[in-house]
């Protein structure tokens, strides 16, 4: 006589649509992590060098002035930082709300990338470090130069906007900072509830009498 079993038979062709998506999410999740933390990283170290040279007139003589990125604009490292904690706050939202922060973090890339490439050929910070430094505020720079370090800085912008990107499209996929939930995101199982102890045994008799139990009543 043959048996029917009533349990379900895996089918390995799902097993197998599932498992390219789930190697997908990782990749993208790996890419975004690390792209949207070098890309802040570059950022802060980028915009903290000389951005922009130059000479001020001083009493007949010349003057070499230099400006940091920080002088020309402090909005790139502003944003990195904004970046870095939409970065993390990803993981600890999901929904509309991860969608939101994804959006954050792009925006945050694209605003530092802008202006630290709109700051590239500024001269207001020299000018005005040569107007407090003569003490003429009509001083201007003269043999004015700039580093490459603002395309540097709108590199790392470019960097932490392709992350938020790859939030906006692979986000739902990942996983959250959360203790219910495993790595793929489906609930964790809930422990067995412990058996109930006997009042027979010393040290169950003990933990009931420090529960402010009775342990000789009957249930």
């Amino acid at each position: 006589m043959e048996y029917v079993s009533a349990v379900p038979v895996p089918q390995p062709r799902a097993e197998a649509a599932t498992a390219p998506d789930s190697a997908g999410s990782r990749r993208s999740l790996a890419a975004g992590l690390l792209l949207g933390a070098a890309g802040a990283t570059v950022v802060l170290l980028a915009s903290g060098q000389t951005w922009a040279g130059g000479k001020a007139a001083v009493g007949g003589g010349d003057l070499a002035l230099n400006a940091e990125g920080q002088d020309v604009t402090g909005l790139p490292a502003a944003l990195a930082i904004v970046g870095l904690a939409a970065l993390v706050a990803v993981f600890a939202v999901r929904g509309a709300g991860r969608l939101a922060v994804a959006g954050l973090l792009a925006l945050s890339g694209f605003g530092a990338a802008l202006s630290a490439f709109l700051g590239a050929s500024d001269s207001a910070a020299l000018d005005e470090k040569a107007a407090q430094t003569t003490g003429d505020t009509s001083a201007t720079i003269h043999a004015l130069s700039h580093t490459a370090w603002p395309y540097v800085t709108a590199a790392g912008g470019l960097l932490i906007l392709i992350a938020g990107l790859l939030a906006l499209r692979f986000g739902s996929r990942w996983p959250t900072m959360s203790g219910r939930y495993e790595r793929d995101g489906t609930p964790r199982p809930r422990k067995a509830r412990p058996t109930a102890q006997d009042p027979d045994r010393p040290e169950d008799l003990w933990k009931a009498l420090d529960r402010g139990e009775d342990p000789t009543r009957e249930a």
